[in-house]
This record gives structure tokens, sequence and C-alpha cells, in this order.
């Protein structure tokens, strides 16, 4: 929903600043005041074409800012996050600064963007149809999505776009299987090598390191034995070994306690050590009696850590890392072994989710078309209270390759006179017949709209949507934009009073000079001021009592 908008140096205004409601905005005002101006400017905020024309005489740049409501659908959000936008408080400042040289520059939050971003964010914050902007109707994206919200079939959709997600899937995974496969088959005879190599090698991890310690005392055994028997010797052999003087100590501490006890913690403290020593004394003379110098089986080692090494160099730095590669290997030659028969499963896998999706979307074209013919009835009826009475309306559905959103491709046609064959909306319809085709298909087709309002409201624009009509043919229009505004929020420019009586919101756009220059301003009117712009409108310049009172009972029956 738009909150508020600021117009800076853009055609005649020089500064304007407004603030919207819910509901239904109308503005007003003379012919040639500008009332069409906040809607050119709101199409530049959805990414519309810049010219440096729109720039005010004698100003360098004009600059249009939005603050948006902004919707909580996962559609939006996505959106945003993808591009890095972040919303405050629910609220997103749109603006767009327009050179008079014809560039432009667009932001979002404060933050440099793309018009084309702003193009693309549009949809998700409003929808404008005037006489020479109609962004969403000449879309077949569109009026599928208004077809499908008049026929409610979010739950067919839903079961499509399910299916077809799957199918895609197993689509991509078959090409995945297939891409390289000649490619794959020549590296298989190379893995098998690799493969082959390593389990011949009969690797267990660790066993570098274990071998590289046993190395390291079969090369250091006459030191082992040389240190090891001065070790053995000081401890347990030799007249001054340390076990002998502390067998002395410990017998002369024992005669001691007989006469004093008070050295028994003394005695006992000792009896520790002895013991100590006198088991490190046997561990030493047991690792003598196993050193023993043996060239063949260092030989044996050193040929073993060469052939580990070796394999480290080809497959990786460490034991680990080669005996990881041998896994790896050995994972792709399964595949490539079992590529056939992975390939036959996603085959019928990939049949089996093609007929379902099919099925679906049959489903799916089933139900549009039975909605297609009640939507141009209903259409074409409200045209009929349009002032287009004898206009064709079909809704064309064609068949095309399938897709998320099913196999059918949708044009809206029209055929404003009798006679004629009904022709794509782009190419047979004016701007005030869109107008009006779009209020009485937004009236036909509110159920997708109307779910959109607990996640936030768009912003519906109508210009000119009463060009060429009056009387009983105005009231229809204002009565069906007063339906349409309960829904959300809808800005209208105006020049009817039959129309403007409809308002929630009432705005007077007017052109006044000053300093020998031209301005246009906006202003929301109160009830008193809307009374007599109604009236003004009824019956020109002067104003009468009975022009009040004539615009009293209009504004009064039309929200009655």
């Amino acid at each position: 929903m738009l909150v508020e908008i600021v117009v800076e140096n853009y055609a005649v205004v020089e500064r304007i600043r407004v603030r919207f409601h819910r509901g239904l905005n109308l503005l007003t005002g003379e012919t040639g005041s500008g009332k069409s101006i906040v809607v050119d400017a709101l199409g530049l905020l959805f990414g519309g074409r810049a010219s440096g024309d729109v720039v005010r005489s004698g100003e360098a740049r004009a600059r249009i800012s939005g603050i948006f409501e902004t919707p909580a659908t996962s559609e939006f959000r996505a959106l945003l996050e993808r591009n890095g936008i972040e919303v405050e408080d629910g609220e997103l400042l749109v603006e767009r600064e327009v050179q008079n040289n014809g560039k432009s520059r667009a932001f979002l939050g404060s933050r440099p963007v793309t018009a084309a971003l702003l193009k693309e964010l549009a949809p998700h914050l409003g929808d404008i149809h005037g006489q020479h902007d109609q962004q969403l109707l000449f879309s077949p994206e569109s009026q599928l999505e208004l077809l499908d919200g008049f026929a409610a079939t979010d739950t067919q959709r839903e079961r499509v776009a399910g299916i077809h997600r799957r199918w895609s899937a197993i689509v991509r995974e078959l090409a995945d299987v297939d891409k390289g496969e000649q490619e794959k088959l020549r590296l298989a005879d190379l893995w098998s090598f690799q493969k082959r190599e390593i389990e011949d090698a009969g690797l267990r991890a660790g066993e570098d390191a274990e071998m590289e310690a046993e190395r390291r005392i079969l090369q250091n055994t006459g030191k082992l034995q040389e240190n090891t028997e001065a070790a053995y010797a000081a401890l347990y052999d030799s007249p001054g070994a340390a076990l002998t003087l502390l067998r002395q100590a410990r017998r002369k501490l024992e005669d001691l306690c007989r006469i004093d006890g008070s050295l028994a913690e003394a005695l006992e403290t000792l009896k520790p050590a002895e013991i100590a020593v006198e088991e490190v004394s046997h561990t030493l003379r047991g690792y003598l009696g196993g050193l023993e110098a043996d060239p063949a089986r260092l030989d044996a080692i050193e040929a073993r850590l060469a052939a580990l090494d070796k394999l480290k160099r080809k497959y990786g730095a460490t034991l680990d890392a080669v005996i990881a590669f041998h896994e790896e290997v050995s994972g792709k030659l399964a595949a490539v072994e079992n590529a056939a028969e992975r390939r036959e499963r996603l085959k019928k896998d990939l049949d089996a989710a093609a007929a379902e999706c099919e099925k679906a979307a049959a489903e799916l074209s089933a139900a549009r078309r039975k909605a297609a013919r009640l939507l141009d009835k209903a259409v074409m009826a409200e045209l009929a209270e349009l002032a287009m009475g004898g206009t064709r309306f079909q809704v064309e559905l064609t068949v095309g390759e399938w897709s998320a959103r099913g196999v059918d491709r949708v044009r809206f046609l029209l055929a404003p006179n009798v006679g004629e064959e009904p022709r794509p909306l782009e190419k047979i319809a004016s701007g005030g017949e869109l107008s009006r085709l779009a209020l009485a298909l937004k009236t036909c087709a509110p159920a997708k709209e109307s779910r959109r309002e607990t996640k936030g409201v768009r912003t519906l624009v109508f210009d000119e949507v009463d060009t060429g009509i009056g009387g009983a043919t105005a009231e229809s229009v204002g009565r069906r934009l007063k339906k349409l505004a309960a829904r959300g929020q809808v800005l209208c420019v105006t020049h009817l009073a039959q129309v403007a009586g409809f308002a929630d919101h009432h705005y007077r756009v007017e052109k006044r000079e000053s300093g020998g220059r031209t301005s246009a301003g906006m202003e929301e009117l109160d009830a008193e001021q809307r009374t007599r712009e109604v009236a003004r409108m009824l019956s020109g310049h002067k104003l009468t009592p009975e022009a009040i009172r004539n615009a009293e009972q209009l504004i009064r029956e039309a929200n009655s």
C-alpha cells in the first residue's frame, strides 16, 4: 500500500507531499491541472521509462519518493533478500531521480538499484491502469494469474508445481549421469589402476608412524645397549648402585626407629623409592635382553617406508589421505559400474513423474477452461454496466510446453465493436477501454487479491477510467471502485462528480501562479471542502446553493 509520495521538480510540480490511505482515494481538479502527474510519478517508482522532458523547466533533476507498506509474502521477501534490501518497520522507501539529460537513478531503502529491479518489484506493490500505462494487463503471466484467481485453482496449481519440481530434479540428475559418460569411462581404467595399487599395498592406518619408530630403534641399537647397560649398572649391578645404597639406608633407619619411633614416617617414605628403583632395574634388564641388531629387519622397514612414501607422493600427503583417496576412486568406479542401472531407474522415475504431471495439468486445464467461459460472461456483463455494451471479451486458452504453471497459455481478447473478431488487448483497446476492462476484471476476479489482504495491500491505480461516460454509467464505475477499494487501496483520477462522490479520501489538484511560474499543488480535502469540490464538478466555477445541495445529496447517496 502506498503510504506517502513526494514529488519534486516534476513537470509543473515544484514540490508536493501527500499521504494516502486505505480505501478509495480520488484525485480531482480542473482540466490541465496535473491530476495525472501523481499517477505518472508512481509509474516511475514502478520502473517506468524515464525522460528528461519530465524535469521542471530550469531544474537539473526531478525526484520522486514513495513509502510503501510492504506485503509479507514469501515471494516479496525472497526478492528483497536476493538483492540485499532490508525493510524497516514494515515500510519500504522507493526513490527515482531523473536528470534533465534523460539519465536516471533508482533507490530502494536508500540503496542504489536498477530500474529493472523496480519493475520486478512493482507487481508486489501495485498495479497501474491508465491511458498510457498498462503494466500487467498485457502480460500473459498476469492474465493467467487473474484467471486462476477467478477459478480458485490454488490447490491444483500447487500440486502441478510440486510434481514439476520433482520432474525437473530427475531431469537434472539424469543429465548429470549422462554428462561426460565417455570421459568417465576413459578415466575408469586409471581409477582401477589406482585402486588396485593402493589395495595391493595392504595399507593400515598409522602404519608409517609405527615403522618409523621401529626404524629409529634398529638404527641406534648400539647406543641404546650402551646407555641401557650404564643405567642398569648405576641402579642395580655395581658396588655403588643406587639400589644397594637405598637398602643400606633402609636398614640404618630401621635400627634408628627401634630406638626413636619418630623416624617411622621417614622409613615409610623411603621404602617406595627402593621398590621403584628395583622395578626400573628389572625393566632395563628385560629391555636390554630384547635389544638385538637386525639388519634384515631394518632393510625390510626401509623398503616398506619407501613404498609408503611413493604412495603418499602420488595420492596424498599422509597415509590417511591415501586411504581416503582409495575410498574416493572406489566410489567413482562404483558409480560408473552402476550408471546404467541408475539411468534406467531415473528414466522410470521420470516417466512416472511426467505421467503424474500430465494428469494433474489436465485437471488444472479443465478447471481453467470451465472458469474461462464464466469469466467471459461476467466481464461482458460488467462492461455493459460501464458503457461498453456490445463489447465481446474472451479468454483464449492454448496448449504450450508444460511448466510449473501447467500447460496452458492465456490471452485476453477483446472486440469493442459488434461484428469484429476478438483480438489481443494490446492491438485493439484504447486507454479508457483498458482502464474499464481492468476495473471489470478486478471486480469479477477478486479471489486472488482478497487472499493477498492478509499479507499486505497492493495499490490499484486507475487513470481515465471514466473517459467517455457519464450519468448512470459513471455511478456504476464509482460503485465498482468503492467495492474494489474495500479490499485494499485504490487511487483514481476522475473528472466526474458521480465518481468523486464515492471517495473515502478526496484530493484536489490545482495550478497556481507565483513569481511568474506556474506550479501544481495537491491537498487532501475535509468534508466541507469535498462538498464544494463536488459542487464545482457539477456546476463549474460558479458555486450556487443548489449545486452545493446537489453535491451533498450525491455524496450522501454514494455512501449510503
